[in-house]
């Protein structure tokens, strides 16, 4: 994450940040209560750090600001049921600091059954000046359950902005559905539990429908029953069974209504408090097997984790190996574990040596057999998986062919190596690419494996005044026309400012100047066969690499349990969605996608339950942002109600050609948990998956290309979170990132994992990065060709929002290669492959180890600390490294060259206003072999130990 200088429609962000409000608030033109605060609050755009829940969180030195130049802006306020509003309460922070301005504002308004938008009061210039407490008052009268602000103009800004949206009123009559208690007996693990929820309409109507309890244990459903109208007054139990579980205690709760079938006057009171789920241990033997691979050698560890003995002496074991994405068998194993096991006890059992063909994703299959003292629940698990992966990165179920080893024709020429940014070898893999500059000159590669697909990353010209141009490639196959792969340059080619390219030549310098196309060939090639790209069309072309998989659709799970959309329109798929959001049988678990081509032009609302969105994989069920638009904010909107939900098995291109802070978040998640994104495939927007106070999460097997900033970003307390066998390619900020902000919620940022990650050709910042936070883990990462930043980051620096310090539990980034990675940026400053930053938080419970850095553009590893008014912020503190090594770091031979050619560089003065790095590190194993400099120390602050 690449902080921006001077970042448009910040400025009095800038000059207020940290203000205490002044003054003494004025009474509000009614004395109802303020029913906005803590609500659901959405907008339609957002800059930076000013997300819509500052605009209702009580607290006026906070504040919602829309994208610039993007009117209308909206605010809309969720009171969840029908309320009868006085007036509306409109503030921006008194401080002087905020001066006066006129904001262009329409107030909407939705009645509950109603879905349509409504004017309540018409559009009008209000000011808000500081010396009357920067406060408008807009009186209203009318019956709603959300309410709207429509902003079309802002003297003081380039977009709108809200510091408190108030709504004072009254809940309207309506009936108040509550679970005022859940129980379950005590129970046997081999006998289901029966729970009981008590529900109770406290609200003054009664309940006019049948409506949904659902039960959950440890946060995950398991069972959904129905209850009828109630009464104003009345309550009544409401059991389900809720099957069988495992030994051990857990927590029981129960919420009514989640399919919102009921308009309530308080949906926040529906869930009941949870209780203990008790479940006693069946005699038994119970036999698990934990399967490792180490050093080329197979190891099971067989455990009796049950309460009886074995009652056999010997326990064999069959193990398998397969590759994960082509099922094709790798090797089968026989181990013995001899002697009875004890509860508890557990024997380690060789089962033999294997040796990977190839490095990649593969899984292995354990098998014990059934001991005849376990009872029969207790045999499920005697035959387990687990994942294991061979190489550094991620394993991912397509091979990559640099274009510079391919076979060329037809005057077809390689270029490079060089690291200019804005060049064609630059910004390739490797630094090299091979040019296709004239009619039927080609490359032409050979299939390791068999494929019907084809990607490409390419390069072509831009319109002489941007914008882009579209042209194509033919695509031949064993000699054979097969079909043209279009390309275009529409999303590519930026001008000027390093901090904020725009798409306009006249700008300056160039950069961002590669894209990548996709196609399904149509047939299938088998391994060994010869795929060639020609240039039939006389633009000068650049191809870098292709990437080939074998693919095929994947079927509706279960037809009775996933609703199909009855179309390919977005609101075919909301339509469906909230079918299984309303299903108050419990019998629908999500929504099935097809293959097709799905049109995306707003967010799809997932919410109210938790459930499954399954397509029939990448390349066929496929979501595109509007072709007509640019930069449409669009993908998916998963509420906190939808916790516990899965995304799977499909893709979503955007139309993003420039980045905008706040929009174009594919998944923008606030407060959820427990989902899994797994084998997405997400291009052409701003950020795939951003995470705000998101736990227990994970993203998987998912790729990630061409995006205006991160892959995946996880802040704001996230914790416990899992994101592992992904590859990001061409980001345009932190591939991978960590930031601990409390701006958003003020939660501990810890235990997230990190891990077999691939980043390759960050266009800016790097490709992993961590600021902040504790406990946090990341291994297991493969980095190559940054362009602008760093590989690695760990960093103390906030970006202007208040942030968590590191500590005092370990960040720990261990087992990674970094491949000439680094950067210059912000002018003169440099970046090496790994920065260490302290900066403005406590920079500390460091551990970097095993990382092998490679070929670095200016310095393998950089210690640097920050200064503000020339005084130093926080020094680099309790931080070791071991098992470093750092090969051919050289004199760069460009205007940066003397800061250049460091394996490791204590930077003494990194930009006008900084200082020398402060504080201490120690090495453990280092090797360093091939750089200009090993090592670069000319400060009297900074100590490096054991070198």
């Amino acid at each position: 994450m690449i902080p921006r200088r001077s970042p448009r429609g910040l400025a009095v962000a800038t000059l207020v940040a940290g203000l205490v409000l002044a003054g003494t608030a004025v009474p509000a033109l009614a004395a109802d209560t303020n029913l906005a605060v803590g609500r659901s609050i959405t907008a339609s755009s957002v800059i930076g750090n000013f997300a819509a829940t500052k605009a209702n969180d009580d607290d006026p030195t906070s504040y919602w600001e829309a994208a610039p130049d993007t009117y209308p802006n909206t605010l809309t306020v969720s009171l969840g049921a029908n309320a009868d509003i006085t007036s509306i309460g409109l503030r921006l922070n008194p401080a002087p600091e905020w001066g006066p301005r006129t904001q262009t504002v329409e107030v909407l308004g939705r009645e509950q059954s109603s879905s349509a938008f409504t004017s309540l009061v018409a559009s009008t210039g209000y000011t808000f000046d500081p010396a009357t407490g920067n406060r408008v008052d807009i009186p209203v009268s009318a019956k709603v359950a959300d309410v709207q602000l429509r902003i079309t103009g802002n003297t003081g800004g380039s977009g709108g902005q809200i510091a408190e949206f108030q709504v004072f009123g009254t809940p309207a009559p309506n009936p108040d559905l509550t679970v005022t208690g859940v129980t379950a007996p005590a129970t046997s693990e081999d006998s289901p539990v029966t729970a009981t929820a008590t529900v109770a309409n406290v609200g003054p109507l009664a309940s006019d429908r049948p409506t949904n309890v659902t039960f959950y244990v440890d946060g995950a459903k398991v069972a959904t029953s129905q209850v009828g109208p109630l009464a104003a007054g009345a309550s009544v139990p409401v059991s389900a069974s809720l099957g069988r579980f495992d030994a051990g205690a857990r927590q029981l709760s129960a919420r009514v209504d989640e399919a919102t079938q009921i308009f309530e006057e308080n949906e926040q009171n529906n869930s009941s408090s949870a209780v203990a789920l008790v479940v006693t241990p069946v005699r038994s033997a119970d036999l698990v097997a934990d399967v490792r691979w180490e050093s080329s050698s197979l190891t099971a560890v067989i455990r009796n984790q049950g309460t009886v003995p074995t009652a056999g002496i010997v326990q064999p074991i069959v193990v398998t190996v397969e590759e994960a994405y082509t099922g094709k068998r790798s090797g089968t194993f026989f181990g013995i574990s001899v002697g009875r096991l004890a509860p508890g006890a557990s024997s380690q059992v060789s089962v033999g040596k294997w040796h990977p063909r190839s490095d990649g994703k593969y899984i292995v299959r354990s098998t014990v057999s059934v001991d005849s003292a376990e009872v029969p629940i207790k045999r499920a698990n005697n035959v387990s998986a687990r994942d294991v992966f061979v190489g550094c990165g991620s394993a991912m179920p397509y091979d990559t062919y640099e274009a510079e080893d391919a076979a060329l024709g037809g005057g077809a020429a390689v270029v490079g190596p060089n690291r200019t940014i804005g060049d064609l070898a630059g910004e390739a893999s490797g630094r090299k690419a091979v040019t296709l500059n004239k009619v039927g000159s080609s490359v032409e590669f050979t299939t390791r494996k068999p494929t019907n697909t084809l990607v490409t990353r390419f390069s072509l010209p831009d319109a002489p005044a941007g914008g882009g141009m579209d042209s194509s490639l033919d695509v031949y196959v064993n000699g054979k026309f097969l079909k043209p792969i279009p390309l275009t340059s529409q999303y590519t080619w930026l001008y000027g400012p390093e901090t904020w390219p725009v798409n306009d030549p006249a700008a300056g310098p160039p950069r961002h100047i590669y894209d990548e196309a996709n196609l399904l060939l149509g047939v299938n090639v088998p391994a060994g066969s010869k795929i060639k790209l020609v240039n039939s069309r006389a633009v000068s072309t650049a191809v870098d690499f292709v990437s080939v998989e074998q693919v095929a659709p994947v079927a509706n799970p279960d037809p009775a349990r996933f609703v199909t959309p009855t179309g390919f329109t977005h609101d075919d798929v909301q339509s469906a969605v909230d079918k299984v959001r309303t299903d108050i049988t419990g019998a629908l678990q999500g929504v099935y996608l097809p293959e097709g081509s799905y049109t995306n032009p707003t967010k799809l609302k997932i919410a109210g339950t938790a459930m499954k969105v399954i397509g029939a994989g990448p390349w066929f069920t496929r979501f595109h942002a509007p072709a007509t638009q640019d930069n449409t904010d669009a993908g998916f909107d998963v509420a906190p109600s939808a916790s516990g939900s899965t995304f799977t098995g499909f893709s979503y291109f955007g139309n993003y050609k420039t980045r905008i802070d706040g929009p174009g978040k594919v998944f923008d998640l606030t407060g959820v948990s427990g989902l899994t994104f797994d084998n997405l495939w997400i291009e052409h927007t701003v950020v795939g998956i951003w995470g705000s106070n998101v736990h227990q999460t994970t993203v998987r097997n998912s790729r990630f290309r061409n995006t205006f900033a991160d892959a995946v970003n996880l802040t704001n307390g996230s914790s416990d979170n899992h994101v592992i066998n992904n590859e990001a390619r061409t980001t345009g900020d932190d591939s991978f990132a960590l930031w601990a902000a409390t701006d958003i919620f003020d939660g501990d940022q810890k235990n997230n994992l990190f891990e077999h990650l691939t980043a390759i050709l960050p266009w800016r910042a790097a490709g992993i990065a961590v600021y902040g936070g504790q406990a946090n883990m990341f291994k297991n990462i493969y980095i190559a060709d940054t362009l602008a930043g760093t590989g690695a980051t760990i960093s103390s620096l906030s970006f202007a929002a208040p942030m968590r310090d590191f500590g005092p539990a370990h960040t720990v980034v261990s087992d990674v290669t970094i491949v000439r990675a680094g950067g210059h940026f912000f002018g003169a400053q440099t970046f090496p492959a790994l920065w260490l930053f302290s900066a403005t938080n406590k920079f500390q419970a460091i551990r970097v180890s095993n990382i092998d850095i490679v070929d670095p553009t200016y310095s393998g590893i950089m210690f640097q600390s920050n200064y503000v008014n020339g005084q130093l912020v926080n020094r680099i503190q309790d931080t070791e490294l071991r098992n470093i090594t750092i090969t051919g770091a050289r004199k760069s031979g460009d205007e940066f060259d003397a800061k250049s050619g460091f394996g490791l560089w204590a930077n003494e003065f990194p930009e006008p206003g900084q200082g020398p790095a402060v504080g201490e590190v120690t090495f453990h194993g280092l090797k360093l072999k091939g750089n200009h400099t090993d090592i670069r120390n000319t400060t009297s602050t900074f100590t490096i130990h054991g070198v």
